[in-house]
């Protein structure tokens, strides 16, 4: 219902708004905001619902829910204004701070990837019957690393990438990024810069049940609703990781959240 609305906004114009952080927001964000909103809280009413779009939730209020749902309505603002299709609609429910169930779906691409704690990663495309995805182990030489197709690249990707060495990339926007990684097509994805908790959360289970991992530049899983700020640390998706330290790619005077 969410991919059907902002579909239509998509196709047939659009407002935008520039938030307090002067980040993007669209008619589209806010029409697929209330209709996931409201579905969910139709679905299980006693469950809260934290959006990026309705995130005003103070964490002393926060703090007392062990269960809640975390929604990015339109995650990719900047490729639905750009009209490339990569954003994704990311639903993740969280339980005692960890991602239990996680859905990242794109509208354009007609892509779902889905996950539940202990039942796999899984992709659909269209109306295909879904295929269960698995990360894959990287190879000793060349890897493939997923990034945003930004053109401005921050000297602390810079000193990643030149780290690396010779290797490939594939530019895609959003969570589906780290959805390159569950289903094996990428190794890693860095993210060195700010991004919030419903960025995540979703593409963490569906990593996570493919085998991979997302964690801070200090290799632990990312926790949710642990303090009053919702903005996630620096970050790295990667797959099966088994023989490389990907932390040593990292500069080493890194600090662990953005300035």
């Amino acid at each position: 219902m969410a991919g059907e609305r902002i579909l239509q906004v998509y196709e047939n114009g659009y407002d935008v708004y520039t938030k307090e952080d002067h980040t993007p927001l669209t008619t589209a964000d806010l029409a697929a905001n209330r209709s996931i909103v409201d579905g969910l809280r139709r679905l299980v009413p006693n469950i809260p619902v934290l959006s990026e779009e309705s995130c005003s939730v103070p964490f002393t209020e926060r703090t007392d829910w062990n269960r809640y749902w975390l929604v990015d309505p339109l995650d990719g603002t900047r490729e639905f204004i750009k009209r490339n299709g990569e954003f994704s609609v990311n639903i993740a429910l969280i339980e005692n701070g960890e991602p239990l169930i996680g859905v990242v779906y794109g509208p354009v691409m007609d892509v779902a990837y889905y996950a539940a704690r202990g039942f796999g990663a899984w992709k659909q495309t269209g109306q295909n019957p879904p295929k269960r995805i698995h990360a894959r182990r990287a190879p000793d030489g060349r890897v493939t690393v997923a990034r945003s197709r930004s053109p401005v690249t921050g000297p602390n990707m810079q000193t990643f990438l030149s780290k690396l060495g010779e290797h490939d990339e594939i530019a895609m926007g959003s969570a589906l990024k780290s959805c390159l990684v569950a289903e094996g097509v990428a190794d890693i994805y860095a993210r060195l810069g700010p991004t919030s908790e419903w960025d995540t959360a979703a593409a963490q289970c569906i990593v996570a049940e493919a085998g991979g991992r997302i964690t801070d530049i200090r290799l632990r899983e990312l926790r949710y609703n642990t303090r009053e700020s919702l903005l996630n640390p620096h970050f790295i998706v990667v797959g099966d990781a088994r023989g490389r330290d990907w932390a040593a790619y990292l500069p080493p005077d890194l600090s662990e959240f953005p300035a």
